[in-house]
């Protein structure tokens, strides 16, 4: 049965919850990397994006707010709308919000590369193919000196050590990434090397959910 990705949002108001750290760690690390941003314009860009309540409230906060332009990609409505009120009362009027397949790079075009990349609650529900992929494609929607937050969890078999290798191989560098103790599985990586062209019509990858994942 497909999960209620709506209701999905409720453990985030569950204190101490998994999803309530994460939150957590997510908006400490995205505020960082907004502090740390060069003077100018700053893109943004969320997939998967959910109700924005990583993003959102940081922008809403932060000093740089009028300086971003932000896009968030969300396939269920109900959460894009809530995304999209919050934004409109904080006055983020450069956060924009799609409803659609985040996994298809047109929904980038003209967006990137860009400054941060939200990565976040799809490495889970997604096979390990689709994650290197996607992986891979962050070299394209990362700007140089931006960077990349992404979130998997630390059960065993823990992969995120192997997804730390593969950003390596893409030219990326590790900021912070949570301890198999700390059982969020937040990552965060900031990219060396020069950006490729995002090509046009790709699917990234295909979001299965992890109930239907089979790991070893």
């Amino acid at each position: 049965m497909t999960p209620d990705w709506y209701a999905w949002h409720d453990d985030y108001d569950q204190p101490g919850s998994a999803l309530s750290r994460r939150l957590t760690e997510l908006r400490l690390r995205i505020g960082e990397a907004l502090d740390q941003a060069p003077p100018g314009t700053l893109r943004v860009v969320s997939l998967c994006a959910g109700q924005g309540r990583d993003l959102i409230p940081v922008l809403a906060a932060h000093p740089r707010r009028d300086d971003v332009i932000a896009c968030l990609v969300e396939l269920g409505p109900r959460n894009a709308e809530v995304a999209r009120a919050a934004a409109a009362a904080a006055g983020l009027s450069a956060v924009q919000v799609v409803v659609g397949d985040a996994a298809l790079t047109d929904h980038y075009a003209g967006l990137v590369p860009a400054n941060l990349v939200l990565v976040c609650g799809i490495f889970g529900n997604i096979v390990d193919a689709d994650i290197r992929a996607t992986v891979r494609h962050c070299a394209a929607l990362c700007a140089t000196g931006g960077t990349v937050f992404w979130t998997r969890n630390r059960r065993e078999p823990d992969l995120v050590p192997t997804i730390c290798d593969w950003f390596a191989e893409e030219g990326f560098t590790p900021v912070a990434v949570s301890s198999p103790a700390d059982g969020v599985g937040v990552g965060v990586h900031r990219f060396t090397g020069q950006p490729r062209p995002l090509p046009a019509g790709v699917t990234m990858f295909e979001f299965v959910g992890h109930d239907r994942i089979t790991r070893p």
